[in-house]
């Protein structure tokens, strides 16, 4: 008599939605700690996209937690290894010409005295949006083209476009 190997039933998995309700918060907080605020929603949503591919054919349910902290941790893992390989700045905001740091004095005086955002007020609205979001929220241009539904570039010229025409008022 030959004794066959006892079949292995497929554990069983909550549905992928409680998984989420009772572990989504470790993990976004264990990658806001790994990747930062910035970028933790990005690699949260790749880390759960990953595991929901993934999570059918599971073939354990022991360590849920970990398992998702797992994909996460490897996604945080590929996100540096991304960011090391993109273009690095080369110079000071002064020399690159980023804006930012570039002061100008009739701006500083009418910022002083509120002329300035009462000014930005009466632009038009894709350059004032564009200088608010850029100013005062500190959005970089490529999600200030996001919210606009535009370019980074166009976000950019709308940004210069509005200072230009702030410094020609408060002149």
């Amino acid at each position: 008599m030959v004794k066959s190997k006892p079949v292995r039933s497929a554990p069983k998995l909550p549905p992928f939605q409680e998984l989420l309700d009772e572990h989504g918060r470790d993990v976004l907080g264990f990658l806001i700690a790994s990747v930062g605020p910035d970028e933790a929603e990005d690699c949260y949503q790749e880390a759960l996209i990953a595991a929901l591919r993934s999570y059918p054919g599971l073939d354990h349910g022991d360590n849920l937690r970990g398992w998702l902290l797992t994909i996460a941790h490897r996604k945080a893992i590929d996100h540096h290894r991304s960011r090391s390989r993109g273009a690095l700045p080369a110079g000071s905001a002064d020399e690159v010409g980023g804006g930012v740091a570039v002061r100008d004095r009739g701006l500083d005086a009418a910022e002083a005295d509120g002329s300035l955002w009462r000014a930005v007020g009466t632009l038009p609205p894709k350059q004032r949006s564009a200088v608010m979001l850029r100013f005062s929220a500190d959005m970089a241009y490529r999600r200030i083209g996001e919210l606009l539904d535009c370019s980074p570039d166009a976000a950019r010229r709308n940004v210069h476009e509005g200072l230009k025409k702030l410094r020609g008022e408060l002149a």
